[in-house]
């Protein structure tokens, strides 16, 4: 490993950039991330505009939050001054089971299935960000894991992990959209990958499957039509056209990743035991869920994600499944 003598910091120009990258990279991957990338730091100028043009448009729904710190979001130099560089990780979360397709279970998206990622990844972004700063002394680093203002699909894309489809999700090529994303923003200057570049051709499969016409053109969703929206982060109650399109889903939505070609493809069992399913979260019984107190549902889902939606939107969704049972179709 390079010596922490080595002045990589503030955009100093050294020989052993090559050793930095390579050395950060092995660690990343020693750390059991699945995917590492990097870029340059600095202004996301045509990324911002879209930003604002969606927000705009509402189509951020109740998400006010997304409302705020757009110059962070747009720039991380907002957020660590100094930043020089990007270091962008991907795990694989995929797991070879399929939802249960009846009337007596509900679905839950497949990220949800194990160990809550944020968790997960935030324990080892946090090593690698440690490590960076003891190995290259003078640098500063910090690290998020989608809970910053940190507009992580356009910097994985930038850092070469995968192109953001048009069902918004990043697609990678290795294996394929069921990844999860984190980012260490460093004042180390190394130099970038390349880029991803768009391979989702004429393609329109996750537009036409989506039950709710959420992805109201390529590359550009609409949250209030959202299944994953509305049965995780949104809190009030739901129209009734859309309700009638949740064929079974009580938290999340699959469907866009599900008929995407590449993860047909490349998607490939994840070696992380974290993201097994637990319990009969690939498929739960509704009768069952529908009777968990508050207390049950915070005990079960203390390392989930699940526990994002809360109890009383998890009792609306399943409520929602089981007054629209007939509209099940896969």
């Amino acid at each position: 490993m390079c010596s922490g003598e080595l002045p990589y910091v503030r955009g100093k120009n050294v020989a052993e950039y090559n050793q930095a990258e390579a050395d950060i990279k092995a660690k990343a991957h020693e750390l059991g991330f699945s995917m590492v990338g990097i870029a340059s730091a600095g202004t996301l100028a045509d990324e911002g505009a879209r930003l604002k043009e969606w927000l705009q448009r509402g189509y951020q729904g109740s998400m006010a939050w997304m409302e705020r710190r757009t110059e962070k979001r747009s720039d991380p130099r907002e957020i660590l001054p100094g930043a020089m560089s990007v270091v962008c990780v991907a795990v694989n979360y995929y797991t070879p089971f399929t939802h249960r397709a009846d009337e007596e279970h509900g679905k839950i998206s497949r990220y949800a299935w194990g160990e809550d990622y944020h968790l997960l990844m935030g324990r080892r972004l946090e090593e690698l960000r440690d490590w960076m700063t003891m190995t290259f002394a003078g640098s500063e680093a910090t690290w998020y894991v989608d809970t910053g203002p940190v507009l992580e699909k356009a910097w994985a894309q930038l850092s070469g992990i995968g192109w953001q489809g048009k069902h918004t999700n990043v697609i990678s090529r290795e294996f394929g959209s069921w990844i999860f994303l984190g980012e260490i923003i460093t004042t180390l200057s190394l130099r970038p990958d390349p880029p991803a570049t768009d391979h989702c051709g004429s393609c329109t499969l996750c537009i036409e499957a989506c039950p709710t016409g959420a992805i109201v053109e390529p590359y550009l969703v609409d949250s209030r039509r959202c299944l994953s929206y509305l049965t995780i982060e949104h809190r009030a109650g739901i129209s009734g056209d859309v309700t009638a399109q949740f064929d079974g889903w009580i938290y999340g939505c699959d469907v866009c990743q599900d008929v995407c070609p590449w993860n047909e493809k490349f998607s490939r069992p994840s070696q992380e035991e974290a993201f097994m399913p637990r319990e009969d979260r690939a498929g739960p019984r509704l009768d069952e869920w529908s009777r968990m107190s508050r207390e049950e549902f915070a005990d079960r889902f203390r390392e989930s994600p699940i526990r994002r939606t809360k109890w009383e939107g998890l009792m609306r969704n399943i409520g929602i499944v089981r007054d629209h049972p007939s509209r099940r179709t896969s």
